[in-house]
């Protein structure tokens, strides 16, 4: 899941990053409220982790637009205050969530699986194609009800593709959404997770992950019966 975090401290974006990225979250942080924007407003996230109290443009006034513009992005507020009022007003202009500092990473975790599972309900949560299941909030991936054990790349990876099945991803798409870097076109990077995930699935992976020849990757359409098959 990829998250955005607009925090101003470096030493709390640093911990926060850390220990988003060691549970498997892609993280993009932004230091001041008008780059949080900005990329808020142009890159697709599954949740936002905003400070109220930011150079430029403040939390709440990010808040208050992303929903004008009717963007449902999850957002937990963050703030060193702890006042009711503001507490409100965060809640009222569309926040998910709130923390006060200081908090507990894991709490933060804990809180981002509860607006993640609000959002999209448990079956969304679900990723089903033919025999392989993925959870994308336990991170639990098995392949005809066998385990699988994924890398936090190869999962991010394998994950990106498996939302769009018949949806041709160039290299740099993957790139830039996997490791949040954009493309080198002298790099084989990803086309060695790729075969690092077809093995991993074994029989199943070569036919799951397409490669289509001078474009990218794309995980392959499920069957639609015939009309009148079952």
């Amino acid at each position: 899941m990829k998250i955005l975090l607009v925090e101003d401290d470096p030493k709390l974006a640093g911990l926060v990053t850390k220990g988003l990225t060691a549970r498997g979250f892609i993280v993009d942080h932004a230091d001041n409220g008008d780059d949080g924007f900005v990329l808020a407003t142009t890159r697709n996230y599954d949740a936002i982790v905003l400070d109220v109290m930011l150079p430029g443009r403040d939390g709440l006034s990010i808040l208050r637009q992303l929903r004008a513009k009717c963007m449902s992005v999850p957002v937990v507020l963050v703030t060193a205050r702890s006042a009711l009022d503001e507490r409100l007003d965060g809640l009222n202009l569309g926040a998910d969530d709130y923390l006060t500092k200081p908090f507990y990473v894991e709490e933060l975790i804990a809180r981002l699986h509860a607006v993640l599972r609000r959002a999209s309900g448990h079956q969304a949560s679900i990723l089903n194609h033919g025999a392989l299941s993925v959870n994308l909030l336990t991170r639990e991936v098995r392949c005809a009800s066998a385990p699988v054990e994924l890398t936090a790349r190869e999962f991010a990876l394998l994950t990106y593709l498996l939302r769009s099945p018949g949806q041709t991803f160039t290299r740099a798409q993957i790139c830039e959404h996997v490791w949040n870097y954009h493309f080198d076109p002298g790099t084989n990077l990803v086309d060695v997770y790729v075969q690092h995930v077809r093995k991993k699935l074994g029989d199943f992976g070569p036919t799951l992950i397409e490669t289509v020849r001078g474009v990218g990757y794309r995980v392959r359409p499920e069957a639609t019966p015939a009309p009148g098959k079952p």
